[in-house]
């Protein structure tokens, strides 16, 4: 596709999709005040570029939890990716590993983590849902350790269901011919999805929110070699609680508005959860991200890397893996330029001076 920006492609993607999976994709809860404030407090951050400084080679390259990538811009999660595109997670993982970065999937996918695995060789974070009991949630974790997934994502702020209207108003429910495989073989309800079973829907249906508390931490660090990942920190008492618990990062996010409408831009709550921690773990961000300078913005505040979720939806709508390469690559690109212009030569030089405003 001949965009120049990521906006272009949320107005393709747009073009291509259904209404209602469009709404599903771009909605959030309540009215949306926090969808848009993600973006806004972007804006309002200004860049302080530093002058007659040797920018003639760029280096985007850093690391996350130990693991090289090549450029500081993570795949979030993002669930029944082919409502978008037939390929879905697969096109996904083959672009990012590609693109030389980190892919992270988990409960809500199409394809199973085992079948993504297989698809790219490039490096993959498991995210999880708590379902049903101890038992689902250890097998679901067992089998992406087994797949190779170097990382464990737990979502802490989606326990509970959320009122998106654009939903409520569509009577939304998944496409038939969407699946969760890898909910499948891990000891849930699997005879429902059998002939005259009721389908995926009714199988969703039965899925029993496994609800977590910090004791919880200490349970999952005691089944997994992986590093464990809290996403949807928001405060800085969170924060240094997953210090104390022995969490190795966390992801400022307020999913991407999804679950409560009214709180913070993940932007905003990050310079808070940043002074906490005090360097201690790895921090992340996702929410509005939407340019270069963006992801520039992000670190200099304090983050590590940031992860995309609606965007590369839409280079997958528009493009498939193509589609999703070249929103990395726009990105890159952005980043690159706005580096020289800000006089800052790698990663390492971009610091809490260049950001003023908020």
């Amino acid at each position: 596709m001949d965009a120049l920006n990521l906006v272009e492609f949320e107005a393709a993607a747009r073009e291509i999709l259904p209404p209602v999976i469009w709404d599903y994709i771009a909605g959030g809860a309540g009215d949306e005040s926090t969808v848009a404030e993600n973006r806004d407090a972007f804006r309002r951050l200004k860049l302080r570029p530093r002058a007659l400084v040797n920018v003639d080679v760029r280096d985007l390259r850093t690391e996350v939890l130990g693991q090289p990538i090549a450029l500081p811009v993570l795949l979030g999660p993002t669930s029944h990716q082919r409502m978008v595109h037939a390929d879905a997670e697969l096109a996904t993982a083959r672009a990012a590993a590609a693109m030389g970065t980190i892919a992270v999937f988990g409960t809500g996918t199409h394809y199973s983590i085992d079948e993504i695995a297989a698809a790219a060789d490039g490096p993959l974070w498991f995210q999880l849902y708590c379902v049903e009991s101890r038992a689902v949630t250890t097998r679901l974790i067992e089998r992406a350790e087994a797949a190779g997934y170097t990382a464990l994502v737990l979502t802490v702020d989606a326990s509970y269901r959320t009122r998106r209207e654009r939903d409520l108003r569509n009577r939304f429910t998944l496409p038939q011919d969407v699946e969760l495989r890898t909910l499948v073989g891990v000891g849930l309800q699997d005879h429902l999805l059998q002939p005259g079973g009721g389908g995926m829907n009714a199988f969703i249906a039965t899925l029993t929110p496994l609800a977590m508390t910090w004791d919880d931490i200490a349970w999952l660090r005691s089944i997994t070699r992986m590093p464990i990942v809290l996403k949807g920190i928001m405060t800085g008492e969170d924060a240094a609680l997953a210090v104390e618990y022995g969490v190795d990062a966390v992801i400022v996010s307020n999913h991407g508005g999804r679950q409560l409408d009214g709180v913070l831009a993940s932007v905003d709550a990050l310079p808070e959860v940043v002074d906490r921690v005090a360097g201690r773990i790895d921090i992340l961000i996702d929410g509005g991200i939407r340019r270069g300078t963006d992801v520039i913005k992000a670190l200099a505040l304090g983050a590590r890397a940031v992860l995309i979720g609606r965007p590369y939806l839409w280079g997958l709508a528009a493009g498939g893996e193509a589609g999703v390469r070249q929103v990395l690559d726009l990105l890159r690109d952005e980043i690159d330029c706005a580096m020289a212009q800000l006089g800052r030569p790698n990663i390492a030089a971009i610091d809490r001076g260049m950001v003023a405003g908020g």
